[in-house]
């Protein structure tokens, strides 16, 4: 337990160190939700469905931190330790693969909690954010949510073997996929045909689950069955893929 939480500060130093990192997961979606905000304000507005644009925003920003760490963040962060040759001593050390694994997952949770709660707290100051009626729901989504792209990142991480590819795969990955599956985009404002193909993608459930939950509209259980089985393949095949060097 004391190596493990030793990683774990170390991991966070260093991912403080990490300029895109500590960019994309806490300064990019405060940078979308004050741009947009200022432009279209949070009044409530028939075309999205009586909510105002900062209320139906909101949730897919989340979705997108939770992405940032996982398709990006991490796998970076990894491949990097590939290539240097960390992993391998990592794996002669007395420092179990669990251990360093525990830590990656620790701090990319603790990276998107944090910035979701910026995220939250700014737009409840500065631009009219109605918080849900109950946390319960939109914690236990975001959680869900987070392990399943997270698992999705393991999975690239356990087959980009240096930090270039890996940055070059996951933007080619996020940028689409925040886009498509209304992330950085309100899903109403989307056309039909995009919306369709967008339930491909893992992140379209991870807004749909998140957003439910904050409107009080519900479990969005469809979208947890598939979060949680996108979890389950993950976890397989990066148990399988992984490689120390």
């Amino acid at each position: 337990m004391k190596a493990t939480w030793n990683m774990i500060r170390t991991e966070t130093k260093l991912f403080l160190r990490e300029p895109m990192a500590v960019f994309f997961t806490l300064l990019f979606p405060l940078m979308m939700l004050f741009l947009f905000g200022s432009i279209f304000g949070n009044e409530p507005d028939p075309k999205l469905g009586g909510r105002g644009s900062v209320d139906l925003s909101v949730p897919g920003y989340l979705a997108m931190i939770i992405a940032s760490a996982g398709i990006v963040g991490m796998p970076i962060t990894m491949a990097s330790y590939r290539s240097q040759g960390i992993l391998r001593r990592f794996r002669a050390s007395p420092i179990r693969p669990g251990t360093v694994l525990a830590a990656q997952l620790a701090v990319n949770l603790l990276a998107v909690s944090v910035g979701s709660l910026l995220l939250v707290v700014a737009g409840r100051l500065f631009l009219g954010l109605h918080l849900p009626a109950a946390t319960g729901p939109v914690v236990i989504a975001f959680l869900v949510s987070a392990a399943s792209i997270f698992a999705l990142g393991f999975v690239l991480a356990s087959v980009l073997r240096n930090p270039r590819t890996a940055q070059a795969v996951g933007m080619t990955l996020l940028f689409p996929m925040m886009f498509l599956s209304g992330a950085a985009l309100p899903r109403p404002l989307l056309p039909e045909t995009i919306r369709d193909v967008a339930q491909a993608l893992p992140l379209t459930h991870a807004v749909s689950a998140i957003d439910d939950a904050w409107t009080g509209a519900g479990w969005n259980v469809p979208a947890l069955v598939i979060l949680a089985g996108v979890l389950v393949t993950g976890a397989v095949l990066s148990s399988r893929l992984f490689r120390w060097e």
